[in-house]
């Protein structure tokens, strides 16, 4: 069974940091490509980051390049995603999903075929 489930989410002041967790399934984890993707109120599902198996490859939306870390760890199945110097623009719920390992560049969710539930992230002004 492919499982993922996020955490870490919450209410922050701009310019605060976060790191959001997600726990997955082996069969989640095991060769996947991990991202990060984001939908705000009204909005579609956007693209955040991505890592590769190896956890030596990365990819960025320009929104957040700088800010933003993705990470991995393929022992305990788990990815993070640090947030610093959060803006108001970044709140949404955030996702974790898992693909093949093929897609670590793709910035498409049609592209990954394994999703948490989401944690809600609010940056107030």
């Amino acid at each position: 069974q492919v499982q993922l489930v996020e955490s870490g989410g919450g209410l922050v002041q701009a310019g605060d940091s976060v790191r959001l967790s997600c726990e997955g399934s082996a069969r989640a984890f095991n060769t996947k490509a991990l991202g990060w993707f984001r939908q705000a109120p009204g909005k579609e599902r956007e693209f955040v980051a991505t890592i590769s198996w190896g956890g030596d490859t990365t990819n960025y939306a320009d929104s957040v390049k700088g800010r933003f870390t993705i990470s991995r760890d393929n022992v305990k199945n788990m990815v993070y995603l640090q947030m610093n110097s959060l803006k108001p623009d970044d709140t949404a719920v955030y996702y974790c999903a898992s693909g093949p390992s093929w897609r670590w560049r793709s910035t498409r969710p049609v592209d990954f075929d394994a999703w948490g539930q989401g944690t809600q992230v609010t940056v107030s002004s």
